[in-house]
């Protein structure tokens, strides 16, 4: 099964990586060089044609550029922990806007995350609309589809991963605050209700953004960025 990516950046990020796209469809009256040349290059079709079925084909901004790629892959948990490097990942716990996933995507390529996990069920999937929010960090990051993420939580705290959720609470420290100097999985969660009970329960620590004005918390996926990016601060201090 195929799907369809579209964006200049988003097209040409996947080119980048080396994955062989099956065609690539373009308007035929722009003007995409780097494109033309990638695509050429991998030995990928092209295909030059109207708008209107480019606007037939997603459903978004597509800047005259859509390619064909086959269906999103997702990655096993048990090789995410093997393969992670900088021992930081990222738990999406029922997180159901694909915008703010994609967004994450891009912050976690951004940071230098292993890996982010998102749900199976009552969570948003890999789409075409995440792939253009994250701006190609959709072919870079590898995401694991988790059927039960408190397993997930538990096999990752057996493989010394200390749990730290984004979430309010009495004993939540300040997102500057709590140790970043060993395996980290950061968990965020939905959008109205922050992270379920279950998932909470498995965490190890609770931190919190502070928040000088009216408003009492921020977006998702930029609450999530403020705190990776300061985890990777102080580990580079240390």
């Amino acid at each position: 099964m195929s799907k369809y990516i579209f964006g200049k950046n988003t097209v040409v990020s996947f080119l980048k990586t080396g994955k062989r796209p099956q065609r690539v469809y373009l308007f035929d009256k722009g003007n995409y060089p780097e494109i033309v040349q990638l695509a050429k290059s991998q030995n990928v079709e092209l295909s030059f044609v109207a708008k209107h079925r480019l606007d037939k084909m997603v459903d978004g901004v597509h800047q005259g550029v859509v390619a064909e790629v086959e269906d999103y892959k997702y990655m096993e948990l048990d090789v995410l922990i093997k393969n992670a490097k900088n021992k930081l990942i990222v738990m999406c716990d029922q997180l159901e806007d694909p915008h703010n996933l994609g967004a994450i995507l891009r912050t976690a390529d951004a940071t230098g995350v292993d890996g982010v996990i998102i749900g199976k069920h009552r969570s948003v999937s890999l789409t075409d609309t995440v792939a253009k929010v994250s701006t190609g960090a959709i072919n870079t990051v590898p995401v694991v589809q988790a059927t039960n993420m408190v397993q997930a939580l538990k096999e990752l705290k057996a493989a010394g991963y200390w749990v730290v959720a984004a979430e309010n609470g009495v004993k939540a420290v300040e997102y500057t605050e709590f140790p970043v100097d060993m395996p980290l999985v950061l968990v965020v969660g939905s959008e109205g209700k922050g992270v379920s009970r279950i998932v909470k329960e498995e965490c190890d620590i609770l931190t919190t953004i502070p928040m000088a004005g009216s408003v009492n918390s921020l977006n998702v996926s930029v609450a999530t960025a403020v705190v990776l990016f300061d985890i990777i601060r102080r580990r580079k201090e240390k």
